[in-house]
């Protein structure tokens, strides 16, 4: 892996010297059918890079990882491969003015999701290509300069086998065997894409007619698996992708500059989605195969939006270099959110931003590694690192403060006047605050020192001082920061004023958004109002920062907080308490009894999800040890009231069913998992469909009733893909010591896994109920890290550091072995230093949090 690294200032000089003219990529696929003695699977890429040299004479150098080199040229004089290729870099000595560099190679197939990856359908055979690139993988199959600021317009052609159909970015046909695309516009490398298959292929188009009378037809494509083909409704995903034209359309003023429009849902894919113009990758996930909640398809709306946002954040104008990955990541994860509330069915979209999106970045931005949402990116390990929740959710929740701050129309009209004035190129941070400045008479540079140049999340608390007559006297804000992260900002805020009806509800009657600077911040607006029994700060969600209570409001909120009529407040208290639970303010046991007594009544079936998640978090890692088996028995108990009472065939019904499956551990509870799966117990209106199944599979495999028969059983029943990674996330769960040392061979001993069944068989190899079984591997895992991060691919070296480390291993032991591996290894790899690193801290947030609880007892 050190040897495929790029650092920043070998990019900036390479981008000093070199401009692209264009690319001319052929690649034969013909091989990925077919048996193979071949070690690794390979296939012929042939590439023509024309480039221009500011300085000739000069020496640099193209990207390219393959196992072998056929032959090379440069401008016309063929070179030695065995002298200028060293497996990732071509040197390019004497350069002229004007050049063309001739690269013919063999490059290998992937089975880690990175490059050209190749799937092999266990359901029929069926061999299945697609490509994934960012941050720098296209090397992996043609040569090319890979870094975002050297864009050039690209033409394909692939020889795929015969009864395929290939894709790429341009539109493309079959001529003569070989399949043939369209140029093109200018484009990063990290964006190229190839699909080719046997994929199920649904079309639809799009049309606009704009002001002037012009109008654009946009040919619309879907694909999936064959296997898929009958889960796959594409309708809904047309349905969504030409609502997202149409906003994106109405207010960026900009048409669609990429021609068609495809989006394959491709197996065993690493990302949530890819935002290759014109030829859109999913992760195959978002085909249903069984029933799910209104979230799932939330989710999936979200992030074709997300991804369509891309088009022209990040695809049309995308960043210089990787520090100013925001530029694409947090517009495209806020654009999202507000083109699907505006667009789309899914109009309580904030709700979900607030409560899910949201507090993936307030743990990101509590972690030792936060960074600003501008980070400082040395190389490409540090820009793997970097698609985290600050770059997304933290970015997409600052510029839902930008909104607050300048005003929609002023940012919509400088997102306008950054496309026109950038279109094909590459920006970076002042180039687009220079538009905003424009455009909201706004000082941009001390909002973007505040927001984006610092880190760490600030806590508002309100402070409320009553008078005689129990009204509002004063009214405050204290903001407070992190002693690491010192930096107070300002915040546009809403703040709520809430009090219960006589009907019992918990409703808003006073409301004022204000401008908090500095430490403490009087709403002079809300004096006077009666009292309240819950301060709401950042009511409506509109700025970024750890909700704080004044003991009034907790007290109400400890006893209340189901009354909450408006569920976007709802839910921004439920983060709160959450946040305090995390930061051992208050006790787990306290916030499980508070799911327990509240979440039944809880409408927003995203926010019930995330509950969910939440308390099961609590138990695993914050509630003192001996604790743990009476909260699990309280969590399974109400996990079962909720389901027995749930209206039949609902998705809470269904969501309280996966929960109950996640926290079951009596033999009461297993039993009854058991029966429903056999059929011999029914519950009214749960149809336990092949998902299901899986659901509660997982448990009994973890306490030893379902065995290896069982699940081998389960696998004849649903032979798929999908059926393939749950047996084997089950087979890696069962509660043995051969299982456990079988599971962490395949793992870290060997390569043999696909990128899917490493994740599956991680996700089997820790149980909370097995903490004694796998004690013994938490020494292993410092002995190996080092070595797995220098010998496997960084997104399989990613996957084996963060899922591996021994996080149920949480005594003062486990910390002190972090802390020696971080003492002794400070030549580690960066990358691989921040992974320990974070692991190590949010270990130590666990054994903060268990003690909280422990005094709590």
């Amino acid at each position: 892996m050190p040897g495929e690294n790029l650092s920043r200032d070998e990019a900036q000089e390479r981008a000093a010297l070199l401009s692209v003219d264009g690319y001319e990529v052929f690649l034969d696929l013909r091989s990925a059918i077919g048996e193979s003695d071949q070690e690794p699977r390979t296939f012929r890429s042939v590439t023509t890079i024309r480039f221009r040299s500011a300085e000739p004479g000069a020496t640099s150098f193209a990207d390219l990882i393959a196992p072998s080199v056929t032959a090379l040229s440069l401008n016309g004089k063929d070179l030695d491969p065995s002298e200028v290729f060293d497996g990732t870099r071509i040197t390019l000595e004497d350069l002229s003015a004007e050049n063309e560099l001739v690269v013919d190679a063999q490059c290998a197939y992937s089975r880690t999701g990175e490059g050209m990856h190749r799937f092999v359908d266990p359901e029929d055979g069926e061999v299945y290509l697609y490509t994934q690139y960012e941050p720098a993988d296209s090397r992996r199959v043609f040569a090319n300069f890979e870094q975002p600021d050297l864009k050039a317009p690209f033409r394909f052609e692939v020889q795929a086998p015969e009864g395929w159909t290939a894709w790429s970015n341009g539109a493309g046909e079959l001529a003569d065997g070989v399949w043939k695309f369209a140029e093109t516009k200018p484009i990063s490398t990290y964006i190229t894409a190839v699909v080719a298959g046997p994929y199920h292929y649904v079309t639809d188009s799009y049309s606009r007619t704009f002001d002037d009378g012009t109008t654009l037809d946009i040919p619309l494509g879907a694909m999936c698996r064959k296997g898929l083909a009958k889960h796959f409704d594409a309708d809904d995903v047309f349905l969504v992708t030409k609502q997202g034209l149409d906003f994106f359309h109405d207010n960026f003023d900009y048409p669609y500059p990429f021609g068609k429009y495809d989006q394959a849902f491709v197996p065993e894919y690493n990302l949530g989605a890819m935002e290759n113009p014109g030829c859109v990758t999913f992760r195959e996930e978002f085909i249903f195969r069984g029933k799910v909640t209104q979230a799932s398809y939330e989710r999936r709306a979200n992030v074709i939006l997300h991804e369509m946002a891309h088009m022209w954040f990040g695809d049309l104008v995308t960043m210089r270099w990787w520090d100013d990955l925001w530029l694409k990541e947090s517009f495209a994860d806020f654009m999202g959110s507000f083109s699907m509330v505006e667009a789309t069915r899914f109009t309580n979209g904030w709700i979900t931003f607030a409560n899910n999106r949201k507090a993936w970045a307030y743990r990101a931005d509590q972690l030792p590694s936060t960074h600003p949402v501008t980070a400082d990116i040395r190389d490409l390990e540090d820009a793997k690192l970097n698609f985290d929740g600050i770059t997304y959710a933290k970015g997409a929740s600052v510029l839902k403060q930008l909104v607050a701050y300048a005003g929609r129309d002023a940012f919509l009209e400088g997102a306008r006047r950054y496309f026109k004035r950038h279109a094909y190129g590459n920006t970076r941070l002042g180039d687009l605050l220079s538009v905003l400045e424009e455009t909201s008479g706004r000082d941009m540079a001390s909002w973007s020192r505040s927001w984006l140049q610092t880190a760490g999340v600030n806590s508002l608390t309100p402070q409320v001082i009553l008078n005689a007559e129990g009204r509002i006297t004063e009214l405050s804000v204290l903001q407070e920061a992190a002693e690491s992260h010192p930096e107070l900002r300002p915040h546009r805020v809403a703040v709520g004023l809430y009090r219960r009806t006589p009907e019992g509800e918990l409703t808003r009657y006073a409301r004022a958004e204000v401008d908090v600077e500095g430490p403490r911040t009087v709403v002079s607006e809300l004096g006077g109002e009666e009292a309240p029994d819950l301060v709401l700060v950042n009511d409506d969600d509109l700025t970024y920062c750890k909700i704080r209570f004044d003991e009034t409001s907790l007290d109400t909120l400890r006893a209340h907080l189901g009354d909450i009529t408006d569920p976007l407040a709802r839910a921004l208290c439920w983060s709160a308490l959450w946040s305090l639970t995390r930061d051992a303010l208050m006790p787990a046991r306290d916030f499980i009894g508070l799911v327990l007594r509240f979440a039944g009544r809880e409408s927003d079936i995203g926010v019930l999800q995330m509950l969910h998640t939440w308390a099961d978090s609590a138990l695993t890692f914050y509630a003192a040890p001996e604790w743990r088996e009476e909260g699990g028995r309280a969590l399974a108990e109400g996990a079962l009231r909720e389901l027995r009472i749930a209206d039949p065939g609902s998705q809470h019904q269904l969501t309280w069913a996966r929960f109950f499956a996640a926290v079951a551990s009596s033999e009461a509870d297993l039993q009854l998992l058991r029966t429903l799966l056999e059929g011999t117990a029914k519950i009214d209106g749960l149809d336990v469909d092949q998902e299901l199944r899986w659901s509660f599979l997982g448990p009994l495999a973890a306490h030893g009733i379902a065995d290896e028969q069982v699940l081998a059983a389960e696998l004849a029943r649903d032979d798929t893909a999908s059926g393939k990674r749950h047996q084997v996330r089950c087979l890696a769960a069962r509660p043995s010591a051969a299982v456990k040392a079988q599971a962490w061979a395949s793992v870290v001993e060997s390569d043999s896994l696909s990128n899917a069944l490493v994740g599956a068989t991680i996700s089997g190899f820790a149980q909370s109920s097995q903490r004694e079984l796998t004690a013994a591997y938490a020494p292993k895992y410092f002995a190996v890290i080092e070595r797995v991060w220098a010998e496997r691919s960084i997104q399989i070296g990613m996957d084996v550091v963060k899922g591996l480390f021994p996080h149920l291993q949480d005594d003062q032991g486990t910390l002190d072995a972090a802390d020696l591996w971080l003492a002794s290894h400070e030549s580690a790899a960066p990358a691989l230093r921040r992974l320990v690193l974070e692991a190590r801290d949010d270990l130590a947030r666990s054994l903060r949090g268990q003690a909280c609880d422990a005094a709590a007892a």
